[in-house]
C-alpha cells in the first residue's frame, strides 16, 4: 500500500482536510506537510516541500490542494521525478496515473467537491501505470525535461 504525503495552502486547506479524512477511512498511511490554516501559506513551498518527497522515494504519492490546483501544480512540476496532474474527473485521475504515470494528484478546492474528492482518488489509487512502449517512453521523455 502507497504512502501519501499532502499538502495544501490556506484555498485548499478545507478540501484537503477530506481527503485527509478519506485516507484515514481506508486504513492507508500518509503524512500531512501542510501548516495550519493560515494565509500566510505559500502554496509553491508546500508544492515543493512534497514533490521533493515524492521524487525521492518509490511508493510514495503526493497529494496538493490549493484554490484552483494550478498553482500547486506548476510548483510541484518544477521538481525532477514530480509528475504532477490537476484532476477534476475520474476520467483524467485514470488518464494520468495510466498514461502519464503521474505521483502527484493536484485538486483545486473551487472547483472539486468533497464528494468528487473521494472518487478521484478512488480512481487513482485502483489505476496502475501502463507499461506500454509509448507510454513508458513519453514518461522518460519527460522526466529528461
Amino acid at each position: 500500500m502507497p504512502t501519501f504525503i499532502l499538502g495544501a495552502d490556506h484555498g485548499g486547506f478545507s478540501l484537503k482536510e477530506s481527503v485527509r479524512k478519506l485516507l484515514e477511512q481506508r486504513a492507508i498511511r500518509y503524512e500531512d506537510l501542510s501548516q495550519t490554516l493560515n494565509e500566510e501559506d505559500d502554496y509553491p513551498l508546500v508544492a515543493q516541500r512534497v514533490a521533493h518527497h515524492v521524487a525521492q522515494q518509490n511508493e510514495v504519492f503526493g497529494i496538493l490542494v490549493c484554490t484552483s490546483g494550478l498553482g500547486m501544480d506548476i510548483a510541484a512540476n518544477r521538481v525532477r521525478g514530480a509528475r504532477a496532474a490537476v484532476i477534476r474527473t475520474t476520467e483524467e485521475a485514470r488518464l494520468a496515473r495510466e498514461h502519464n504515470h503521474a505521483n502527484i494528484l493536484v485538486l483545486g478546492e473551487a472547483f472539486t467537491t468533497p464528494r468528487q474528492a473521494a472518487a478521484i482518488l478512488t480512481t487513482w489509487l485502483d489505476t496502475r501505470p501502463s507499461y506500454a512502449r509509448r507510454h513508458v517512453r513519453r514518461v522518460h521523455q519527460m522526466d529528461e525535461v
